[in-house]
């Protein structure tokens, strides 16, 4: 372990034997010392063609599973794949905060009604999400979004940015895809940047596609770069489906990801999840082989450890719970995804959400 995080560990593992609430109860003199801090939640998930089931005459729509459903029975597939969203979000991070994320970011959803019908879910509706999504121009309507608890995090700024690509092997036509959302906004009161991600696919193999990918880091970096210009110790959080490794030439050459928080200057990003991969832990499967395409990077001031008085990461998790795990079958053990073989497997997505926890002093009240 680096000792740049070793004052943070410790602190948090004191605080995980404590408490497993967003507040620990005062039962003594030692829950007392925990609740003197705030621990919360952010997240990003691919939701896995979380469509409607009605057919858009301007997009490419019905190539989504759902509309490959029998007509009669879209609709309550369409319930059941909203409820399981709902219910994977509402449990991330619960056994430490006992509350869903503060704030997560999404992908693979097609437009503001799913949003509605997710946050609107039973899992979700006491939490009370607002949403902030921008329509994109990616040929099936594929967009990103971001949620968040109204009482938690108060947005202030919001801009879907768009990735212009070309195609070199096809007559240099427009390749239309997702945007990229950077929400501004202050968490429990602190300034806070986040970017979501949902970079190209690697359809036509990963050689081929992956200018795109570099040419979608390329805009992530313009971004990040522009908000550090501004404030070079504003603290971002970039989250994504990146449709890359974090030992791939986007994340790792052109983003510039580093592995080690010592080894993060003001203006660098540092990677948690590469950690975690080294390790063998993926948050997709394939082929029978595990990886990484969905990480969260964050800018020094929030790997900072010399005092909590604001937001600082502790971990970095990939939420990966049994019932989000096939059950039998060849792909055991591998994310339980929604759709596969032209019908609803009563599956979840095929990727596994990933998060992190922030942790912060409770401000002294004055008496």
């Amino acid at each position: 372990m680096r000792s740049g995080l070793k004052p943070l560990v410790f602190l948090i593992s004191f605080l995980l034997v404590l408490t497993g609430c967003h507040s620990a109860r005062k039962t003594s003199s030692a829950s007392q010392k925990a609740d003197e801090f705030l621990i919360t939640t952010v997240a990003f998930y691919n939701l896995e063609n979380l469509f409607d089931t009605e057919d858009d005459p301007n997009k490419f729509d019905e190539s989504s599973p759902i509309m490959e459903i029998s007509e009669g029975e879209r609709e309550a597939i369409y319930q059941k794949k909203v409820a399981n969203m709902a219910k994977v979000i509402a449990d991330i991070g619960t056994e430490v905060t006992g509350m869903p994320p503060a704030v997560i970011g999404v992908c693979e959803i097609e437009n503001f009604k799913v949003l509605q019908d997710l946050v609107n879910d039973k899992h979700l509706s006491a939490y009370d999400y607002g949403i902030i999504h921008y329509n994109s121009p990616d040929a099936r309507s594929i967009d990103v979004a971001l949620l968040y608890q109204k009482n938690l995090f108060r947005p202030s700024y919001s801009k879907a940015h768009e990735l212009i690509l070309f195609s070199e092997t096809d007559s240099g036509k427009r390749k239309y895809t997702r945007d990229q959302l950077h929400v501004k906004g202050k968490l429990d009161g602190e300034d806070m940047h986040f970017i979501v991600n949902h970079w190209p696919s690697r359809s036509g193999g990963e050689k081929r596609s992956r200018p795109f990918r570099v040419e979608a880091a390329r805009l992530t970096k313009t971004l990040k770069d522009s908000i550090q210009i501004q404030n070079p110790y504003a603290k971002l959080m970039i989250m994504g489906d990146f449709n890359d490794g974090p030992y791939n030439e986007s994340i790792k050459e052109v983003l510039e990801g580093k592995a080690h928080a010592d080894d993060v200057n003001l203006t660098d990003l540092y990677n948690p999840f590469e950690k975690l991969y080294k390790k063998g832990v993926g948050s997709i499967a394939w082929m029978d082989t595990w990886d990484l395409f969905d990480m969260m990077l964050v800018t020094k001031p929030l790997i900072n450890t010399e005092n909590y008085s604001t937001y600082r990461l502790y971990q970095a998790h990939i939420f990966n719970p049994f019932y989000l795990q096939n059950p039998k079958g060849r792909f055991k053990g591998y994310p339980y995804r929604a759709f596969a073989d032209g019908g609803f497997t009563g599956g979840y997505s095929d990727h596994f959400p990933v998060y992190l926890y922030l942790i912060k002093k409770k401000p002294i009240l004055a008496k």
